[in-house]
């Protein structure tokens, strides 16, 4: 493990009213992996998620972003940390009212000053890299399909050439062709860019292709964070469910496990 990961959670509490989410959190993310973060439902995946990214204040505990602390961090500073990051929320997430190639221009819009020439050849460049043809750029969310609105929702992401990208289970929805389809982006991005990639999922053909390590929310905390084959052999009932249910079964074997 390095000696700097570019996150670091430490004693993390999420509370809904008196309803805790998770107490005393700790989960390091190493630079230049996928760590897939799984958990059952009501574990609070997507509130860890937005909870790393700002979008909700802990109760108590702190993130750190290659060593520095966020709450220590001017808003300038995190003005520029939160540009270095691309986040794909559940179903894309796009603005309705945009266009394809507006919405990837809206990072762009956001964070810099350009030519709006420059920023349309940019965004057609990122609409590219997601897998998407020229002529998805002038359509509306609403004319495409689920896929492609996800890969709509990554070209998005990668706007600002970010360092992590955040992803909110990233293949719900999709039907098995399509999600093996976008597991593939999601590996050879990671590859091509040097990515670091934080992605909630439930998906188990997702985990076994692409994540270099999975953490297991249970018991209000990381329960375990390993590479899956040392996860197979964790004791933790959940853990043991999972892995080696029906459906871990089959994920398994199709990757050779």
């Amino acid at each position: 493990m390095s000696a700097d990961p570019i996150i670091e959670v430490r004693g993390i509490k999420t509370a809904f009213g008196t309803h805790v989410i998770h107490d005393d959190l700790d989960l390091r993310v190493e630079r230049g992996e996928v760590l897939g973060l799984v958990g059952g439902s009501g574990t609070g995946k997507s509130v860890l998620l937005n909870t790393i990214i700002g979008l909700r204040r802990p109760d108590a505990g702190e993130i750190y972003f290659n060593g520095q602390r966020l709450n220590d961090m001017s808003s300038e500073a995190r003005r520029k940390l939160e540009a270095s990051w691309g986040v794909l929320f559940q179903n894309g997430a796009l603005f309705s009212s945009l266009t394809v190639r507006e919405n990837v221009m809206a990072p762009l819009r956001e964070h810099l000053k350009m030519p709006k020439s420059l920023m349309k050849d940019i965004a057609d460049m990122k609409i590219a890299l997601s897998g998407l043809g020229p002529e998805a750029g002038p359509k509306f969310p609403s004319e495409l399909s689920g896929g492609m609105r996800k890969r709509a929702g990554i070209a998005r992401a990668l706007a600002m050439d970010p360092e992590i990208l955040f992803l909110d289970e990233p293949t719900a929805g999709l039907d098995p062709i399509g999600a093996a389809a976008f597991d593939a982006l999601i590996k050879d991005l990671k590859e091509t860019l040097g990515l670091t990639v934080f992605m909630v999922t439930h998906d188990l053909d997702s985990l076994y292709t692409i994540c270099d390590r999975v953490a297991v929310l249970a018991d209000r905390r990381v329960a375990a964070v390993a590479p899956i084959k040392e996860l197979e052999q964790h004791s933790h009932p959940w853990i043991q469910e999972y892995f080696h249910g029906p459906r871990g079964r089959i994920a398994a074997a199709v990757q050779g496990g």
